[in-house]
């Protein structure tokens, strides 16, 4: 993994905005894994990220579903993999021919299915911050794919307070 850096956010809008920001960076095939304590901001994130793809229906968590799809500028595909209590669940659903060339896969709670995840990944940490709203983002990437936008990455975060 190659660390990106890491951003804070100080409300659930502002968390959603970042997210908006990081999807004119996504390209078709991109998986982004989303990992974090519960109530973090996964789902917030996951609907930012929605909103800067032009994503317009209202994007709610999968948890009870696992996988809902959205049209936008790229398709986004959502999961949430917490109900998940073993790896074969994650490969019965499908991940393999979720990821595709044509739309990116945002993973809620992605790190706890890691072995099945492709190796061209990039990490989302969501952690508490000092405040009730504030929120901590830690960026990583696993392979070329998110590491040659690793400078673009770090630039985003600069904008938050808290920033790389």
């Amino acid at each position: 993994m190659i660390e990106i850096g890491t951003g804070a956010t100080k409300s659930v809008d502002d968390t959603r905005d970042l997210a908006e920001a990081l999807a004119d960076l996504a390209r078709p095939g991109d998986v982004v894994v989303l990992a974090g304590d519960l109530g973090t901001g996964k789902t917030a994130f996951a609907q930012g990220f929605a909103r800067g793809l032009g994503v317009t229906e209202q994007v709610t968590s999968p948890t009870f579903i696992l996988a809902r799809s959205y049209e936008g500028r790229l398709r986004m595909h959502h999961l949430d993999v917490y109900r998940l209590d073993h790896l074969q669940e994650a490969e019965d659903l499908g991940l393999a021919e979720l990821v595709d060339d044509r739309g990116v896969t945002l993973i809620e709670w992605g790190d706890v299915i890691a072995p099945t995840l492709p190796p061209e990944h990039l990490e989302v940490r969501l952690a508490y911050g000092a405040g009730s709203d504030d929120r901590t983002l830690r960026m990583a990437a696993a392979g070329r794919a998110w590491g040659v936008r690793a400078d673009a990455l770090r630039r985003l975060l600069a904008n938050w307070p808290g920033g790389f």
